[in-house]
């Protein structure tokens, strides 16, 4: 039996107490990337009773995908958007899911980003990462951005950290492990960083700007 949105919400706010679960209600936060930071960070903020999560991603759920990132078997194939949007239906119901299947360019940044309180960075390409930090920087100087630069490896958790690098940009990993190296991606030191970029998310909804 699902719970009614009242009953989620008062245990909510015996959690986090009434004041600090308005305004996580009323934030809006946009997660762009849908793998292995994307997907824990949707979930941690769906959990935490964010009221509106903007899902952006253009890919499909590989077998890949799998050992990082918060998919399952029987998602294989789907869009991104669209398994992790029902996987959120299932923890938090009353969370309002917006998607858009589509890949992030500086062309369709601007619309795309446009009604959104928060945005997360979370794609795998540097390129891609390189793209949305200047685009949003240039076009939404007023909007937080938390961003994710090195986490790869087997490295101890304790290098990764959260730092203000400057204006509303916040930088979540250890900023020097990429996956370039043979080990590549692992989902435990992964689900660290995307775990900083949630609680930076939450603490700027809370009215928090330091790390």
């Amino acid at each position: 039996m699902i719970p009614t949105r009242e009953e989620m919400y008062q245990a909510l706010e015996e959690r986090h107490g009434a004041a600090l679960q308005a305004k996580f209600e009323a934030g809006r936060v946009a997660v762009c990337g849908l793998g292995g930071l994307g997907s824990n960070v949707a979930i941690a903020l769906a959990r935490a009773g964010v009221g509106r999560l903007h899902l952006i991603d253009f890919d499909r759920v590989d077998l890949t995908n799998l050992n990082r990132q918060q998919y399952t078997v029987d998602q294989l194939g789907m869009c991104k958007t669209e398994a992790l949007a029902k996987t959120l239906g299932r923890i938090a119901p009353y969370c309002a899911i917006e998607t858009d299947t589509v890949r992030v360019t500086e062309e369709n940044l601007a619309a795309l980003l446009a009604e959104d309180h928060i945005i997360c960075e979370a794609f795998d390409r540097p390129e891609a990462k390189a793209m949305l930090v200047s685009g949003v920087l240039e076009r939404f100087p007023e909007k937080a951005l938390v961003a994710a630069s090195g986490m790869a490896g087997l490295g101890s958790a304790n290098t990764i950290r959260t730092r203000r690098a400057f204006g509303r940009l916040y930088l979540c990993g250890d900023e020097t492990s990429d996956i370039s190296g043979a080990l590549g991606l692992v989902s435990a030191r992964v689900a660290v960083c995307a775990a900083h970029q949630a609680n930076m998310i939450l603490r700027l909804l809370a009215g928090e700007t330091e790390p």
